[in-house]
């Protein structure tokens, strides 16, 4: 397995791992902090939905801020709620739920009053579950699903005098924005039903079945969540689900179609009461109408879902969905990986909207938690790889950019099979070698020794790049330059003359500032010549150089003997001079030649011509105009 893919694996396991335990941190009730994440995550999906008009089953009956400011009081006095429960039965409503806790006694003339109000019509009352101080671990015992419900240290019961008339069910809510409300309470000794559920069985007037993941009144069933609570969506603002004021009863005013054939909940909305929760539309809600949005939802079956199935898509997509993304970002590690996985977190991201909106509701906080680090962490550890990457190949890139000329490594950054295969031209090559220089190195420290070496190289480059020529290689003391690649050009044989005679000036200074004891012993020569070359890259599998080969490099090779055989430093072929034409640069010094020389291992004699560097004399006024 290579080192990319390991460290791919180890990142999938990891990323696994994460999600695992944020599942099961989050399951275990440790991670409570992605509940409030959860609650702002669904109120922003909650507005993207935006208000819907609610089923048209319950009207509230709100004791209001109207209501204390005509003269009545809060808490409403018994006789007053009495005159609100005789009026609102007058209009034949199917059931009314009184969202207030009649706990403390009133007077007995105005307890009995209310009393026999509850008795006209069928009716539900609040009770509370008081819950320990402290939390504690949750027992469970025979009663199988049940005994995991939260247990209550006792039931705040009404009165038994209204009791008696009446069903009691639990409107404890949790406190900030409820997203559910639960559906069953329990104590040591027995269960209750919450105040929603048993207006709903009320209503429907069915037996309530326990479900391990539901409740069914009847052949009705309601899908809940963990531990028995039903998830709420809210319609709109306060006042979406209809509202009428209690102060409507006392001035006669209160509407019948309102009232009739409907669910009518009394319940407070007085300002600074204190039973307000924020919602989505609203900072403040009364409680009664969160109550009233929960018993619209048991009845019409309209809420939103997230049953044991859902929770089961949530498990799965925790886990899959970080490996998925982290696993595009190893598979491919470029942009197309990137956006593949930008385009997959968007895709869940708008599945998660979608779901919500049509009443599936998927845990994003969880999902997020389990996700966004790992890939953070990824991404930025790919980053920071990356930049290592590049700085290593860049630093790679300027060392091999020491062996190669510019102009091939430009050529070769756009055409990597430039010489694959070898390609037969014209070119004109120059030789350029130390004389002496075997004889110094037998004498001189192997340091001074590799200071001259780059000294001159260094030299030879600079001279070789200014001319536009190509060093093939530094053979020792000595180097190899093309003129004719990347690409041929008209002038590649006059460039070469300039080089020549460039290299040949420098060569001469260079070796005058020298020590005498070193450039004493030092001499040049150069040699140059134009024809036909076989340009190509040479070498074995793992290392390649691009070089010329043919019988014009092996001339412009042997034309520095011959330059030394006749006392000369410069030794250009006729060839090369015919081809650079008018356009060498050779006023400034002195041309000698024509003549013949023959080339060692070559059959036959060529016409050579030298060059030095000092004035012209009659002999050189004497060249052909087309070489001066």
């Amino acid at each position: 397995m290579s080192k990319r893919r390991f460290h791919g694996l180890i990142a999938l396991v990891l990323t696994a791992l994460w999600g695992a335990g944020i599942y099961a941190g989050h399951a275990t009730g440790h991670l409570r902090v992605l509940d409030r994440l959860e609650a702002t995550l669904t109120d922003l999906r909650t507005l993207a939905r935006g208000v819907i008009t609610p089923p048209d089953l319950v009207t509230i009956v709100a004791i209001d801020d109207t209501v204390v400011k005509r003269g009545g009081h809060y808490p409403l006095a018994r006789a007053d709620l009495a005159r609100v429960v005789d009026a609102v039965a007058r209009f034949e409503p199917k059931l009314i739920a009184i969202d207030l806790l009649l706990v403390d006694r009133g007077t007995a003339s105005d307890d009995d009053l209310l009393a026999k109000a509850l008795a006209e019509k069928p009716a539900v009352l609040a009770a509370a579950a008081i819950f320990p101080d402290t939390s504690a671990a949750v027992e469970t015992g025979s009663e199988g699903p049940l005994g995991n419900l939260p247990q209550a240290d006792r039931f705040l019961l009404p009165l038994p005098v209204f009791a008696d008339h009446a069903d009691v069910g639990i409107v404890n809510v949790a406190t900030g924005s409820p997203l559910s409300i639960p559906m069953l309470f329990r104590t040591r000794d027995k269960v209750e039903l919450s105040f929603p559920l048993r207006v709903a069985t009320r209503v429907l007037d069915k037996p309530l079945t326990v479900a391990p993941d539901h409740l069914s009144i009847g052949e009705h069933s309601v899908a809940t969540d963990a531990n028995y609570t039903l998830p709420i969506t809210y319609y709109g603002p306060r006042r979406t689900i209809r509202t009428v004021s209690a102060q409507t009863v006392f001035d006669g005013t209160l509407n019948r179609n309102a009232i009739q054939d409907r669910i009518v909940v009394i319940g407070a909305a007085v300002a600074g009461g204190g039973d307000f929760f924020p919602t989505p539309f609203d900072s403040l809600m009364p409680g009664v109408e969160v109550i009233s949005t929960a018993i619209t939802h048991l009845i019409a079956g309209d809420g939103i879902v997230h049953d044991r199935s859902v929770r089961i898509a949530e498990t799965a997509t925790i886990i899959l969905l970080p490996l998925l993304l982290v696993g595009l970002l190893a598979w491919r590690r470029s942009a197309i990986g990137l956006v593949a996985a930008a385009v997959v977190f968007l895709a869940w991201a708008a599945l998660n909207v979608f779901a919500f909106t049509h009443g599936i509701w998927l845990n994003a906080a969880t999902t997020l938690a389990a996700t966004v680090p790992p890939v953070a962490l990824f991404s930025a550890t790919q980053l920071w790889a990356g930049g290592r990457r590049t700085q290593y190949f860049a630093t790679r890139s300027r060392l091999l950019a020491q062996f190669q000329a510019p102009a091939v490594q430009e050529w070769l950054a756009r055409d990597p099979d430039f010489l694959v295969k070898p390609v037969r031209q014209n070119g004109a090559i120059v030789f350029i070698d130390l004389s002496g220089f075997t004889a110094l190195s037998e004498n001189l420290d192997p340091d001074e020794l590799r200071d001259l070496l780059k000294e001159l190289h260094a030299l030879v480059d600079r001279e070789a790049v200014a001319c536009g020529g190509t060093i093939t290689g530094f053979l020792g003391d000595g180097a190899m330059i093309l003129f004719g690649l990347p690409q041929q050009a008209p002038d590649d044989a006059a460039r070469a003359v300039q080089c020549c005679i460039g290299l040949y000036r420098m060569a001469e200074r260079w070796i005058a500032t020298l020590p005498r004891e070193i450039g004493g012993q030092l001499g040049f020569k150069i040699g140059a010549h134009f024809g036909t070359i076989v340009a190509s890259r040479l070498g074995g599998r793992s290392h390649a150089h691009i070089t010329a080969t043919g019988d014009t490099v092996n001339v412009a090779s042997r034309l520095m003997e011959v330059a030394a055989q006749h006392g000369a430093s410069l030794a250009l072929s006729d060839t090369l001079l015919s081809e650079a034409g008018t356009r060498a640069p050779l006023a400034a010094g002195r041309l000698i030649g024509p003549m013949q020389a023959s080339i060692r291992g070559r059959t036959g004699e060529m016409t050579v011509w030298f060059w030095r560097n000092e004035p012209q004399t009659a002999q050189a006024k004497a060249v052909p105009d087309r070489v001066s």
